[in-house]
């Protein structure tokens, strides 16, 4: 990582340099052309003089090795030259910047000179008696002072590789230095401001794997005690049915014995059965109902054909089973509404005295269809009421012992009602009893993402 964070730094370094330099010669370039052009015009005009007023006296006088002075007849002959034998020199009535001082009285150009083999300046006036001086200069460019620019440009270099190298160490040793169990104490650090951003995000990274370790954990453990209940509720009505089947095979049973306990087979069966029937209903809970269709459903009808099936339970028990409310259309899934209504009556007529009551009512509001199923049995004390829905939870074990039952209902229940994603509230305290209120939104069916 340090190698990949210094060569960036420094291909960006090397690429802003070479920019520069180059910005930097062009821009040089043009200015010295322009200083270059004036300062020639200038020593023309001053040559011009010298010659208007002494002639070629003056051009013998001058000792001036930067430029080139070439006296031209109006025909295009050559009267003097300062570098070379002017007699025999071509005749330079199509150069260009005589041709322009003919016509106009002065003429400029910048060309290849095949005399001196270089590029030059030429800058040409005509005299009053037809003859045109003509100063000549060698063209400098920017890349005459190349070499001190380059001399510093090194310079440069080195020291932006010394501190590109430093900078990157600082870096590392910063992100090295990290505790990354703990990112979200270097937040708000100056030193640290940059990668602020990536230790949040690493912060609540970590947060939400915690969090979903311990989902799984609790996932994990629910399984296995999960397990164990239903090898613990499985093995009671097997060791019963296996215990009367065997004493019916081995003709111990007197005759008169025979009817009860196959009577006791039965009921052990139809027990593992019903556990067997909630096992599956909460595996498909747990699957979210997939490949379930979803229709429009009255719960006041649901509720109806519950109470229809709990008639005689109610009245063996001695509890008075009333149903109230009118219609409450809803869309969702009726066996597992059923399954909701006929398990928090039937945990109710279970955990209520003879002479108690338990009321089903069902409520029509704007948005929501809502169930109440209240009675006036045993109650739940304050600190069972956030573990009732688990599966296999018993307030009082001996107690639900005696009233049977498999021990998955409230958990059947608060599924199901998941499910549709309704809102179940609890209100109980023993001794007067207790009133569920799930209520559920019209369009849960929507909210679940299923199709209508």
């Amino acid at each position: 990582m340090s190698r990949r964070i210094f060569n960036a730094i420094w291909i960006v370094t090397l690429t802003v340099f070479i920019a520069a330099l180059s910005i930097i010669l062009a821009v040089l370039h043009g200015a010295m052309t322009d200083v270059q052009r004036r300062h020639l015009e200038i020593e023309t005009e001053l040559a011009v003089e010298g010659v208007i007023r002494s002639g070629r006296d003056f051009l013998d006088s001058l000792d001036d090795a930067d430029y080139r002075i070439t006296w031209i007849t109006g025909d295009g002959s050559v009267l003097y030259d300062s570098v070379t034998d002017f007699e025999a020199m071509e005749n330079h009535l199509e150069r260009e910047e005589i041709r322009q001082a003919l016509t106009e009285g002065r003429g400029e150009s910048v060309r290849y000179s095949e005399t001196l083999s270089e590029k030059r300046f030429y800058v040409a006036e005509l005299l009053p008696d037809g003859t045109v001086l003509r100063l000549s200069a060698t063209q400098t460019t920017a890349w005459r002072v190349l070499l001190p620019v380059l001399a510093v440009f090194a310079a440069a270099l080195l020291l932006s590789f010394w501190l590109t190298t430093g900078l990157a160490k600082r870096s590392l040793e910063n992100v090295n230095s990290l505790d990354l169990d703990d990112p979200l104490q270097y937040v708000g650090k100056a030193d640290y401001a940059e990668i602020a951003p990536l230790l949040q995000r690493l912060g609540r990274q970590q947060a939400q794997i915690r969090q979903d370790q311990a989902e799984l954990e609790k996932t994990s453990r629910i399984r296995q005690e999960f397990t164990a209940n239903v090898s613990h509720e499985l093995k009671t009505p097997l060791h019963a049915i296996s215990g009367y089947a065997e004493l019916l095979e081995s003709g111990m049973a007197r005759p008169e014995d025979v009817r009860p306990f196959a009577g006791k087979i039965r009921v052990e069966s139809q027990r593992m059965t019903k556990l067997v029937e909630d096992i599956i209903d909460l595996t498909k809970l747990d699957s979210g109902g997939i490949g379930i269709p979803w229709e429009e459903t009255d719960l006041r009808r649901v509720a109806s054909a519950a109470a229809d099936s709990l008639t005689a339970e109610a009245a063996e028990a001695g509890v008075t089973l009333l149903l109230e409310g009118g219609p409450a259309i809803l869309r969702g899934i009726p066996q597992y509404l059923y399954s909701i209504i006929f398990n928090l009556c039937d945990n109710a007529i279970k955990y209520s005295a003879p002479g108690d009551t338990v009321t089903v009512r069902t409520e029509d509001r704007d948005d929501a269809a809502v169930l109440i199923v209240a009675d006036t049995g045993i109650g739940i004390p304050p600190e069972h009421q956030d573990r009732i829905f688990e599966r296999f939870y018993r307030v009082d074990k001996s107690h639900s012992k005696a009233v049977g039952g498999t021990g998955l209902g409230l958990s059947i229940v608060k599924h199901a009602a998941r499910l549709h994603r309704a809102d179940i509230a609890l209100d109980s305290a023993p001794g007067r009893g207790s009133v569920f209120t799930i209520t559920f939104p019209k369009n849960a069916e929507r909210r679940n993402g299923a199709e209508p």
